[in-house]
C-alpha cells in the first residue's frame, strides 16, 4: 500500500536527506498557497463534511450560506472537495461571489467540485489546513466528522491561545452542534478545562442571515481593520 505524503513525512524511520527533501515540499505547498490567496482580504472559510449529498438539509444549507455570504461580498474558501465543500462553492457562485478552494492530494483520486474559481492543491493536510484559516477572516464549521472537528478545535484553540487574531467562528446545524455544546458545558466547564468565556469563541444558528449578520457584527466591532470589512 502506497504511502500518503503525510505518513512519509511522519515516519520515524526517515534519513536527515528525506527531513530536507519534504522540508521543500512543506515550503512549496505553503508558498503557493500565500501567493495564491494572500491578496483575498474578505475570505470566509467554511468547513464540513465531504459525504452530504445534494438534497441532503446540510448540503442545502451549506449551499445557502455559501450563497449569503457571497451576497454580503464574502469570498467563499473550503476544501475544494464534494459534499459541504461543493455546495459551499456552489452557493458563492450562485450569489456571484468568488469561490476559493484548496484541495489535497491523495493517492486515490481526490476531485475538485466544478465550482471552484481558484484552486490549489497541496501535498500535505497540515499545510492545506494553515492556509484554510490564514488569510481568512471568519470561519463556518457545518456538520462534519473527525477531519471537520480537528480543524474547528485547531483554530479555537489558536484563538483561545492568541495565536490566531479574534475571528467569527458560526456552527450551522443547531441539532447537530447543540449535542457537542452539552458535552462542552456539563463536562469540560463543570471540570474547568476551559473556561465559561470560552463558550462565546462560536455562535451557533441554522439562518445563513443571522450567521452572516453575526460575522459582520465582529468584524465591525474590534476584529478587523476597517479596510477589511466588506461593505453591503
Amino acid at each position: 500500500m502506497q504511502l500518503s505524503n503525510d505518513q512519509n513525512f511522519l515516519n520515524p524511520q526517515r534519513t536527515l536527506a528525506d527531513e530536507i527533501r519534504d522540508s521543500h515540499k512543506v515550503q512549496a505547498d505553503l508558498w503557493q498557497g500565500i501567493t495564491a490567496f494572500g491578496e483575498i482580504t474578505n475570505m470566509v472559510t467554511v468547513y464540513g463534511s465531504a459525504r452530504f449529498k445534494e438534497g441532503h438539509k446540510y448540503y442545502e444549507l451549506a449551499r445557502a450560506m455559501g450563497k449569503e455570504l457571497a451576497k454580503n461580498n464574502f469570498a467563499v474558501m473550503t476544501g475544494g472537495g464534494p459534499g459541504v465543500m461543493e455546495a459551499a462553492n456552489r452557493g458563492a457562485k450562485e450569489g456571484g461571489g468568488t469561490s476559493l478552494g484548496c484541495n489535497i492530494i491523495l493517492p486515490f483520486e481526490q476531485a475538485h467540485n466544478p465550482y471552484v474559481d481558484k484552486l490549489v492543491s497541496f501535498e500535505f493536510f497540515f499545510t492545506r489546513k494553515t492556509i484554510l484559516r490564514k488569510n481568512s477572516v471568519a470561519y463556518v464549521l457545518m456538520p462534519g466528522g473527525f477531519g471537520t472537528m480537528d480543524e474547528i478545535f485547531e483554530v479555537l484553540t489558536l484563538i483561545q491561545t492568541h495565536k490566531l487574531p479574534t475571528r467569527p467562528i458560526v456552527c450551522m446545524g443547531k441539532n447537530y452542534w447543540n449535542k457537542l455544546g452539552a458535552f462542552i458545558r456539563e463536562t469540560m466547564i463543570e471540570e474547568k478545562t476551559i473556561s465559561d468565556s470560552d463558550l462565546d469563541l462560536a455562535f451557533i444558528t441554522d439562518d445563513p442571515a443571522e450567521g452572516v449578520a453575526h460575522i459582520k457584527k465582529m468584524l465591525a466591532q474590534h476584529i478587523i481593520t476597517k479596510e477589511e470589512i466588506p461593505e453591503d
